[in-house]
């Protein structure tokens, strides 16, 4: 069975931090590019962060440039991103992706979605 299962989401004051963690399984890790998206109540689900699969490259939404980091870990099947200097304006559920049709921003082009997992952040 194909699945990601995204974890590390919580309450966090502005300023603070979070790792967000996505574990796959089912699927050849190794061959999708991964990507991080967000949605907020009443809006719709915005990109923010992609890494290649040789993890070479990496695409990041311009509100979390500087501030956020895409990683990934081949050999153990898991995908990372790293929140520091969180604002309240980041809270929303976040969904990891795996596209297999090559590195983007685009929703669209995502096979697979992971179940989310949500983020606060008060002021």
């Amino acid at each position: 069975q194909v699945q990601l299962v995204d974890s590390g989401g919580g309450l966090v004051q502005a300023g603070g931090s979070l790792r967000l963690s996505c574990a796959a399984s089912g699927l050849t890790f190794s061959s999708y590019d991964m990507g991080w998206f967000r949605q907020a109540p009443g809006k719709e689900r915005e990109f923010v962060a992609a890494k290649s699969r040789s993890s070479t490259i990496a695409h990041y939404a311009d509100s979390v440039k500087g501030r956020f980091t895409i990683s990934r870990d081949n050999a153990k099947n898991t995908l990372y991103l790293q929140m520091n200097s969180l604002k309240p304006e980041d809270t929303a559920v976040y969904y990891c992706a795996a596209a297999s049709r090559g590195l983007t921003t685009l929703a669209s082009q995502y096979d697979i979605w992971g179940q989310g997992t949500q983020v606060t952040v008060s002021s």
